[in-house]
């Protein structure tokens, strides 16, 4: 079974980013492997692992679209145990989904993927586009947000659990397909491929990169491609015009009963 899972570096969320000229200031960033697709990576890991003796039936194949600098993430996924790497050239501020989506549709029609896995959004542009619109454009089985999956005895299939207002929503999809998965796909019991034996517990989050896994990582074959080499060019349709923060809200106010509080909702806040 062979997954290829797209991923995207991202300033990391645990540090504040700075705006400046009615940009954000990346200058001094630190950046990271989106968190979402990193969940994505442990997920096509699972899927094709036999965590109990650590053999594999499939291959794992991460792909990302950026500058030179993105090599470090695709590295980190090569550390985490995926095995093989694919970098497109291109800078940050030249691209939006509709191109990310034209070359992981000729990246598609290249490595015939069993399955494309990736994180439901990435946490700087909270788009939520790119694998819907793949899925549209390749008339492919889709299954968004996915919190638990399991993979058919048969590697035909997925059956998808996704948290919904009422619970849990199960769906089947055939493969191959697109899955976009959530934070909940990384729990101990989340991930099922019918070979892991069932009383198997992952640790709770994405694996750490080992130090093997880390030195292995250096020898694992990265290609480096450009967007011509997909036949596309950086003409993105989504433009940032400015950043801002939103207005300082005014201090919060006590008072002394509910009638008043009532009042000052209804005459001064009109939230009534």
């Amino acid at each position: 079974m062979k997954i290829l899972v797209p991923l995207k570096r991202v300033p990391d969320p645990e540090l504040k980013t700075k705006i400046k000229d009615g940009a954000l200031d990346l200058s001094n960033v630190s950046w990271v492997v989106n968190p979402f697709d990193e969940y994505a990576v442990e997920t096509a890991l699972r899927l094709i692992e036999n965590a109990d003796d650590g053999s594999r039936d499939g291959e794992v194949v991460v792909v990302t679209i950026g500058p030179s600098d993105a090599a470090q993430q695709l590295r980190s996924a090569l550390a985490m145990g995926a095995d093989r790497a694919i970098r497109v050239e291109a800078e940050d501020k030249d691209i939006d989904a509709t191109t990310v989506v034209d070359v992981l549709d000729k990246l598609v029609d290249e490595e015939k993927p069993d399955l494309v896995c990736m994180g439901k959004q990435a946490v700087d542009g909270d788009s939520n586009l790119v694998g819907q619109m793949l899925a549209g454009k390749r008339g492919l089985p889709q299954a968004t947000f996915a919190a638990n999956v399991e993979l058919a005895p048969d590697k035909k299939s997925l059956t998808v659990g996704r948290e919904v207002d009422a619970g849990v929503e199960h769906k089947k999809i055939p493969l191959p397909g697109v899955l976009t998965v959530d934070l909940r796909i990384v729990g101990p019991k989340a991930v099922k491929n019918n070979v892991t034996p069932d009383g198997y517990e992952y640790q709770d989050g994405p694996r750490y990169a080992s130090l093997k896994g880390i030195m292995k990582a250096k020898k694992k074959p990265m290609d480096e491609k450009a967007l011509a080499d997909f036949g596309v060019q950086a003409a993105p349709v989504i433009r940032e015009l400015s950043v801002e923060l939103p207005p300082e809200r005014p201090p919060g106010q006590m008072v002394g009963s509910v009638e008043e509080l009532v009042e000052k909702l209804k005459n001064e806040a009109k939230a009534l």
